[in-house]
């Protein structure tokens, strides 16, 4: 297993959430972390901004990089990753986190937001992933990881919410590609996704429909992702990959630590069956 010491990793959608998780858990290894992200000053109603999460990797022992960057835009994202690459000498690793979610029908999505979900999951982590390939190619074990669900074209998955569905799974389609294109040059590209609801600020966009009671913490996708960036680029990519199986595959079965209520049952998370009916965390 490779070490994340003195690795950089470059994490998008970092100012919260998932990953702010995994920029923190990257530290406690000593990685560099580029935190980039769009706030870059306090929001009203979300936590957390690319300084503040800056400053939390410092503390558990990494180095950090705060960057402002909207990744629709192909100049910032250009900026952000020369800003990396003068700081840290080279980029180890992508993590494309960041995320645009509306789970509205079809007559209830504007084209506005049906663009949003296209420009931020499909295009920006298609965008993240070509301005950092040249510099992953010259690292000793680079690794892309998308945030992305597996894919299966049951209906189901469609009908409540077809455009976003239709932007996450662009997001896995891309790791197929990827994968496929960048496997002999030992490029790893794989994606996570959590079995469980994550309590994140996403949550406001499922309408109450979920209590945080039934969530795991951001903690568990993070420990998931850094697993997999340990491993061996070469050997490891091309997969859809569910955090709980990752840790199983690390002998992690005991998942009560990331429960915020462990008496409560599990919801599972979009794009993922069966369900958790009668399960405990």
């Amino acid at each position: 297993m490779e070490s994340l010491k003195d690795k950089t990793i470059f994490v998008t959608g970092a100012s919260r959430g998932i990953g702010r998780a995994i920029a923190v858990r990257a530290a406690k290894d000593g990685a560099n972390v580029v935190v980039a992200a769009k706030t870059d000053r306090p929001h009203p109603k979300l936590p957390g901004t690319i300084h503040s999460v800056a400053k939390d990797v410092v503390s558990q022992g990494g180095n950090a990089l705060a960057v402002r960057c909207d990744i629709r835009d192909e100049d910032q994202v250009t900026n952000a990753v020369i800003r990396a690459v003068e700081r840290f000498g080279g980029i180890d690793v992508l993590v494309n986190n960041a995320g645009a979610i509306s789970l509205t029908g079809t007559l209830e999505t504007p084209m506005k937001r049906y663009d949003l979900m296209m420009d931020v999951n499909t295009r920006g982590s298609y965008l993240c992933a070509r301005a950092c390939l040249p510099h992953l190619l010259k690292s000793s074990n680079p690794h892309i990881l998308m945030l992305s669900p597996p894919i299966d074209p049951d209906p189901r998955w469609f009908r409540d919410h077809t455009a976003y569905t239709m932007s996450k799974y662009g997001m896995s389609l891309c790791v197929i590609g990827l994968a496929g294109e960048f496997r002999e040059a030992g490029v790893a590209v794989n994606a996570l996704w959590p079995r469980s609801v994550i309590a994140t600020s996403a949550l406001l966009a499922l309408g109450g429909k979920v209590r945080p009671q039934n969530c795991r913490s951001p903690e568990i996708v993070a420990d998931a992702a850094r697993a997999i960036l340990r491993r061996d680029s070469r050997t490891c990519t091309g997969n859809h990959f569910l955090d709980e199986d990752v840790l199983a595959q690390e002998g992690i079965t005991d998942l009560d630590r990331y429960a915020l209520d462990p008496g409560e049952p599990l919801q599972s998370d979009l794009f993922v069956e069966p369900p958790f009916p009668d399960s405990q965390a």
